[in-house]
């Protein structure tokens, strides 16, 4: 295993220009328009893809400080477990009182529909988390999924010295998050000489990542390295590394800062971890919408990664 230093904040901000969004240019809903102009509390619901997992408390500490903070009442929603389905009917049961939406797509195809459609009835809809690019959503808060997939795949080509096999694991292997993580993740690990053996889709209940992930092993015992794409996995890798006496042939880089993932950085079971704001991606998502019905033009708003190893975790414990 070799030593990793610790990186700190690193900007994704796209290759090409942010694209600005101002009120002026939007055509508000007769009801919207009315509240705004007399100067009425807006209601801003932030839909969260799953709010079962364990990456949500940290989304909806965002928004309680938002609400708290912003003049708006916010609220936290989404489906328990990946449901578009669900994403879908309860954003629906919801218009006639969602003056703003923020929303992290279940199925970026399945719910661009439907924020085209609150869009077209006057209603403001941004993303966070997870992008919707192709719908007409107003601006984006989050990673750009696909360069900190890059920069998972530097640290994992980084520990291993440049060569060695890896198993990459993820939640759910379709989601467009999991694919542009994938996607960046791919293209480091193959320009730096590092083989991916085969991507895990974990499911997401606790005991079947873990069981997905010792699955993977036993049938691989050569791996090297375990990559995970999110919150969950990462832990599970780091716990399985542990448990088989691995941590000395085994690295693994994750995302997030669950307290079980940030105990395995300062243990040096884990190599590193990159952190995406959550908290910070909440509030932002709530401000964004705020800002925009006071009139501020708004932009994407990038959270970076930040990078943590066993030199720098001290910071977040």
């Amino acid at each position: 295993m070799r030593t990793l230093f610790a990186i700190g904040l690193i900007a994704c901000a796209p290759a090409a220009a942010l694209a600005q969004a101002n009120v002026s240019d939007f055509a508000l809903s007769d009801r919207i328009a009315q509240k705004v102009e007399a100067g009425e509390e807006l209601n801003v619901f932030v839909s969260y893809h799953d709010v079962s997992n364990e990456f949500a408390p940290s989304v909806r500490a965002g928004v309680e400080r938002a609400d708290a903070e912003d003049g708006v009442t916010a609220r936290f929603i989404g489906p328990v477990g990946a449901d578009a389905d669900g994403q879908i009917s309860e954003i629906e049961t919801l218009m006639d009182q969602i003056d703003g939406l923020a929303i992290s797509s279940v199925s970026t195809d399945a719910v661009a529909p439907l924020i085209d459609r609150l869009m077209e009835a006057g209603i403001p809809v941004v993303t966070y988390n997870t992008d919707n690019p192709d719908s007409g959503r107003l601006a984006f808060a989050g990673q750009d999924l696909v360069q900190s997939g890059r920069e998972a795949g530097k640290l994992m080509a980084d520990v291993l010295g440049g060569e060695g096999r890896v198993v990459i694991t993820t939640l759910d292997a379709a989601a467009q998050w999991s694919i542009d993580r994938e996607t960046g993740a791919r293209e480091a690990l193959e320009e730096a000489g590092v083989e991916v053996i085969a991507t895990i889709n974990t499911g997401t209940d606790p005991q079947e990542i873990y069981a997905s992930i010792e699955n993977a092993m036993l049938a691989n015992p050569n791996v090297d390295g375990i990559l995970s794409l999110e919150c969950c996995s990462t832990p599970a890798a780091g716990e399985w590394v542990e448990r088989n006496g691995a941590v000395d042939r085994i690295d693994v880089v994750g995302f997030d800062l669950l307290d079980g993932t940030v105990a395995l950085v300062a243990d040096g079971v884990i190599d590193a971890t990159i952190d995406q704001a959550p908290e910070r991606q909440g509030y932002e998502a709530v401000d964004l919408i705020r800002r925009f019905l006071a009139g501020e033009t708004i932009e994407d708003v990038d959270t970076g990664v930040g990078i943590y190893t066993q030199d720098n975790i001290a910071e977040v414990q």
